[in-house]
């Protein structure tokens, strides 16, 4: 009988993902940000991270791990102990693109993480040359067409967030450009800076700094609704493109067989940290309007339902795996 009961209470425990002990987390978390250090995605991590360690009281570690499109720190993330002490920041370019992109994956997005909360929508801008006869999007569809195949559409790579909102836009719009993929998304604005690339749809984080110099034109924003880092802007489809919207997502995973419990203590936390003042004003100084989950559950069915809109994106580009 004791030992019968002993079992149950244990199959119980088991069954509500146990409790988290008290003292968790008694060391410091790694936090694989997978991708480079300087990216969207690292400062997106490193906004938010700070608020982290300080309602725990132990420091989070952002780990880089760049290369690949960001497969490389998934993978290490995929493999890493389900013990709580690492998270993954991942991008849906990551998460999902690379699913159709690569032909052999070390890991399954959907089977290998377990899903915490969405953190932030990036927000993608449309800008050109400074040299580039063209001062909205009207415009530029019209230069596209009178050339057709002359102007270069720069990305941060093939399968990029940026390759795949610019595949959509020359789509939509009916135009021919040239696809030049870089390694990255740095490499990618400097060469629309340096006019060897005449436009881009990248994140407008990542682009503000160089319209704010001059040294890009800003034409419109591509998510549904205007940026606040910048709403002069008007959105690519109000600009002259009907139905045009793309938008990129950053959120946190845990390895697969992380507790439940620990995984909703995490859950829990975001939320809490997002919804910080100061937490706000950064994300709204790089035009990232945080968001969260209303559940882990609820980000798992988000991330599910992305697979879908990405799928048909991918096959519009014309992408095949690699």
């Amino acid at each position: 009988m004791t030992r019968t009961l002993v079992v149950t209470g244990l199959l119980a425990l088991v069954a509500a993902g146990a409790a988290v002990p008290q003292t968790y987390p008694s060391r410091p978390v790694r936090v694989i940000a997978a991708q480079s250090a300087g990216s969207s995605l690292d400062t997106i991590a490193r906004i938010v991270t700070p608020k982290l360690s300080e309602g725990f009281g132990q420091q989070l570690v952002i780990d880089n791990r760049g290369g690949a499109g960001g497969t490389i720190g998934l993978e290490i993330g995929a493999r890493s102990a389900p013990d709580g002490y690492t998270l993954i920041i991942g991008a849906s370019s990551s998460m999902i693109v690379s699913t159709f992109t690569y032909r052999k994956l070390a890991f399954d997005t959907l089977k290998d993480f377990a899903a915490i909360s969405l953190i932030v929508n990036a927000d993608g801008m449309l800008v050109v040359f400074p040299g580039v006869a063209a001062k909205s999007v009207k415009e530029l569809i019209a230069l596209a067409r009178a050339q057709p195949g002359r102007l270069n559409m720069a990305s941060a790579g093939v399968g990029s967030s940026s390759h795949l909102a610019g595949i959509m836009f020359t789509s939509l719009a009916g135009i021919d450009t040239v696809h030049v993929p870089y390694k990255g998304g740095g490499p990618m604005a400097a060469s629309v800076v340096a006019g060897e690339s005449q436009w881009a749809i990248a994140p407008a984080a990542a682009l503000a700094g160089h319209v704010r110099a001059g040294r890009l034109r800003a034409l419109a924003i591509s998510s549904g609704v205007r940026s606040p880092l910048m709403p002069e802007l008007p959105t690519i489809d109000e600009a002259g493109v009907p139905g045009y919207e793309y938008t990129s997502w950053n959120g946190v995973f845990a390895p697969r067989g992380t507790s439940p419990a620990i995984i909703r203590t995490w859950h829990a936390a975001i939320q809490k940290a997002l919804a910080a003042p100061e937490v706000k004003q950064a994300y709204a100084n790089q035009g990232l309007v945080p968001l969260g989950s209303a559940s882990p559950e609820e980000f798992g069915r988000f991330v599910r339902a992305d697979f879908a809109r990405i799928e048909k994106l991918v096959r519009m580009a014309g992408i095949t795996p690699e």
